[in-house]
């Protein structure tokens, strides 16, 4: 049996950190991750779901993460119940998460997010962006000759004697 859950998302809003009565601390938060298909009328469709972490990850999403962090989380799968002050039973189902990863740098969310509701503009990207435009890159390759753009390009044919084959 496997019961794995990957997902990448934004937080909805801030994380809730509480602590257990013995001092163990857990933090609840929820994930907005697109589905990667378009509905019938064309618009991309969210799930909201809902995540718990325990322990120093806990404190470190609570401290690190808030709304609109764009966040990874590795874990599985928990269905819970109880029952409500009314007394219908209530079940909750929740991804129980073993690893949280920070996916932004500490800053870029709220930067990002306040640059597009005060001026309307597209977010910037951040300075040493890994995606960057490629031209301004230092070339860390001194003393090598490029050969060949195209490694697969030319005549289609390699020379290889039988010596290098493995069989």
């Amino acid at each position: 049996m496997m019961n794995r859950v990957v997902l990448v998302g934004r937080l909805t809003k801030d994380p809730e950190l509480r602590y257990t009565p013995s001092g163990v601390a857990v933090a609840t938060f929820s994930l907005a991750v697109n589905r990667p298909f378009s509905n019938q009328q064309g618009e991309r469709e969210t799930d909201f779901i809902n995540c718990v972490v325990w322990r120093k990850p806990a404190e470190n999403v609570a401290n690190f993460l808030k709304k609109g962090s764009l966040a990874g989380v590795d874990g599985r799968i928990q269905t819970r119940n109880y029952e409500a002050q009314d007394g219908r039973r209530v079940y909750v189902t929740e991804v129980l998460a073993e690893s949280v990863q920070f996916l932004e740098p500490k800053n870029a969310s709220s930067a990002n997010r306040n640059d597009n509701d005060h001026f309307g503009a597209p977010p910037r990207e951040p300075q040493g962006a890994p995606f960057g435009n490629q031209n301004q890159r230092p070339n860390n390759n001194q003393g090598y000759t490029k050969v060949n753009d195209d490694p697969f390009g030319g005549s289609g044919q390699i020379d290889i004697s039988d010596d290098d084959l493995p069989f």
